[in-house]
């Protein structure tokens, strides 16, 4: 179904489908109604016949030409009528990777009638013409975008449309309550129910459960989709450095024996089971009359704060009991996983854990379990670090959700919808009228149809495809 749209552009675009620069193969894509047309008037397919007389969804080997001169050898690909992603008429031109080939096919394409594309606009053209749901066009970019295994699937999921189906199910059902709501409007002064209430609570009970574990997924699909940001530590000198650059396996960061080397953050990305972990190496924390220093460890209280995982180290010669458990219960956030680390372990004819570390634990119930003997310069148990990280990320992926929502878009509509299911609710139990009962199922109708452009407008749009590449 084509949604109508003032953004809609009758015009044929092209653009470069692939990535900029020199390549073995560069894609230029052609979409609108004049799309094969334009392509037949500059390809010339080996076989002798028009690309206007080739069936959809075939390819041909032939040459690109200006005025008789031969731009490339290349084969094109058409898709007729609307059965292409952007639904409609498309072209793509699978030519050489060169910068002055690319040019010289996207002018020809120019002066033949099409126009440059803007971002996003294949997509949105899919969008448009009802190829694809808002959210799974949204989707699309997230895919382009992913870098681990974990955000791949999460919007792979979503473009498929699993969150699509769902949220228009959800819509549907309201949508059949709400027309029952809209009747009795009609037979007002009769004083009649078509929409059963016990009917209506339960459905919106429904409802609400499912937008309330969709909001519950979002804590997961937002470290899912972005990584999972894990803060390092400790006091001066207590080898955090030391333990980004074994966790790394490269010198990242600088070592010394110089306490407060590290004075600002340092944030590298790796991956570990298929999900991406953002470690950040802070500021030794201390009181301190270093100006410099000082903001350093305002910095690294902050990342505390926003990490999923805290990771702090401490040496025990260094360190007493009490100033462990105090740090960890001031600085200790519901959500947020502490994990205890002994370093320089090395140095120490202890193996096991040792009682020290026992009055830690024991004095920490309920705030963290997880302490682990390490030696981040020798790289002693580093893999047994790494595997904890593994099955805490595998914990966070297998919550057992089939829908996990990873855009602050979609959440912020299923926050306005649960507001106004509750408001449905409260209206109910109050006995309110009809016309006043469809004033808020309206609009859980419009932040349910938002998510999935049912319901859209043009400076939304315009906001989301303008985060898109130009080709996409």
């Amino acid at each position: 179904m084509k949604r109508e749209n003032s953004l809609y552009i009758n015009d044929t675009i092209v653009a470069l489908a692939t990535a900029s620069g020199v390549g073995a193969i560069a894609v230029i894509r052609l979409s609108g109604k004049e799309a094969i047309t334009i392509a037949d008037s500059v390809f010339k397919p080996h076989s002798g016949k028009s690309l206007l007389e080739a069936p959809s969804h075939t390819v041909h080997l032939g040459t690109l030409e200006s005025k008789d001169q031969v731009i490339d050898e290349c084969l094109a690909t058409i898709f007729k009528g609307t059965k292409s992603y952007t639904g409609e008429p498309v072209v793509e031109f699978s030519c050489h990777g060169s910068n002055y080939i690319v040019e010289e096919v996207i002018k020809l394409c120019l002066a033949k009638g099409a126009r440059l594309a803007d971002a996003g606009e294949f997509t949105k053209r899919a969008f448009l013409n009802g190829k694809l749901a808002l959210n799974q066009a949204e989707a699309v970019a997230d895919l382009i975008a992913s870098d681990s295994k974990a955000s791949h699937q999460v919007a792979l999921q979503q473009m498929r449309g699993g969150f699509t189906s769902e949220i228009e199910g959800l819509r549907q059902e309201l949508l059949n309550f709400t027309s029952l709501i809209e009747l009795e409007l009609d037979f007002s002064e009769e004083d009649v129910e078509f929409a059963d209430r016990t009917q209506f609570k339960t459905l919106l009970s429904t409802i609400k459960t499912i937008v309330l574990s969709l909001l519950q997924s979002f804590s997961v699909g937002n470290v899912l989709k972005n990584g999972i940001p894990v803060a390092i530590v400790g006091k001066p000198n207590a080898g955090k450095s030391t333990l980004l650059n074994a966790l790394l396996n490269e010198e990242r960061a600088i070592v010394s024996d110089i306490a407060g080397t590290t004075r600002d953050t340092i944030e590298e990305t790796l991956h570990i089971g298929g999900i991406a972990f953002r470690f950040i190496d802070t500021a030794g924390i201390r009181d301190t009359q270093d100006q410099i220093e000082a903001i350093g460890v305002q910095k690294a209280k902050e990342k505390i704060e926003k990490a999923s995982i805290v990771l702090y180290l401490f040496d025990v010669k260094d360190s007493s009991a009490q100033e462990i458990i105090s740090f960890v219960k001031e600085n200790y956030r519901e959500g947020t996983k502490f994990v205890l680390l002994h370093n320089k372990t090395d140095l120490s004819t202890e193996s096991n854990i040792t009682p020290f570390d026992n009055e830690i634990l024991q004095s920490l119930q309920g705030y963290t379990d997880t302490l682990l003997r390490i030696s981040a310069k020798e790289g002693n148990n580093i893999l047994a670090l790494k595997d904890f990280l593994s099955h805490y990320a595998q914990s966070l992926n297998n919550t057992g959700k089939a829908t996990i929502i990873t855009n602050i878009r979609h959440y912020e509509a299923l926050h306005n919808t649960l507001q106004s299911i509750e408001r449905i609710e409260q209206g109910i139990q109050l006995q309110l009228s009809g016309d006043l009962l469809a004033i808020d199922i309206r609009e859980a109708l419009y932040h349910l149809g938002s998510i999935t452009g049912t319901v859209s407008n043009d400076e939304v749009l315009g906001n989301i495809f303008s985060r898109f590449c130009i080709g996409k």
